[in-house]
């Protein structure tokens, strides 16, 4: 995707996608983990859809279930970037970060490309308040290092109050390049 600061300026995510969005979340916050998932309280996916004249319509959110993140090719690369940039929290460095299933994203691709939609984002969940950021609705560090150059936004699902999730979208992570959420 071509982004250009203020060429795009909005997000529209229907309301059914911010309802899959949410329940993914509220799912693994709760412990109900499906059959073929990962049993952790992390939630991670992606968001396909079209850009529309200045707009960015959602219009797919596929919640990925597999986490590849402790295999060996990114074992090392994902604790190397932890030790790095993470910022201690309550799950150990070692546990944290999210690597998507390489089968899992190629069929959620397909889908997308069935669809006639292509990949405009990923979502993940913060679920812990810090006490230098007690709401989490925005990139960290590691995000941004994360992101940096994969052309996508990147949306932060607060969950530190489940009762009242946030949603923030950010191009590759960058907290100086966020753009507005319309959910509707």
């Amino acid at each position: 995707m071509q982004y250009q600061k203020g060429l795009i300026t909005e997000i529209h995510l229907p309301s059914t996608q911010w309802s899959t969005i949410t329940e993914h979340c509220l799912r693994k916050l709760s412990g109900r983990y499906m059959a073929q998932e990962m049993q952790e309280p992390k939630a991670f996916g992606l968001l396909g859809g079209i850009i529309e004249e200045r707009h960015i319509i959602i219009s797919h959110a596929q919640p990925l279930l597999r986490n590849a993140r402790q295999r060996d090719c990114n074992k090392q690369f994902m604790d190397g970037t932890m030790g790095m940039h993470a910022i201690p929290s309550e799950t150990p460095l070692d546990k944290r970060g999210w690597v998507a299933d390489p089968n899992e994203l190629h069929s959620a691709l397909d889908t997308f490309r069935t669809k006639g939609i292509r990949i405009l984002g990923t979502y993940h969940m913060h679920r812990v308040a810090w006490e230098h950021d007690q709401t989490r609705d925005t990139p960290t560090e590691l995000d941004n290092i994360l992101a940096q150059n994969s052309r996508l936004f990147m949306f932060i699902i607060s969950m530190v109050n489940p009762a009242s999730p946030i949603i923030k979208a950010y191009f590759e992570g960058d907290c100086k390049q966020e753009l507005p959420i319309i959910i509707r």
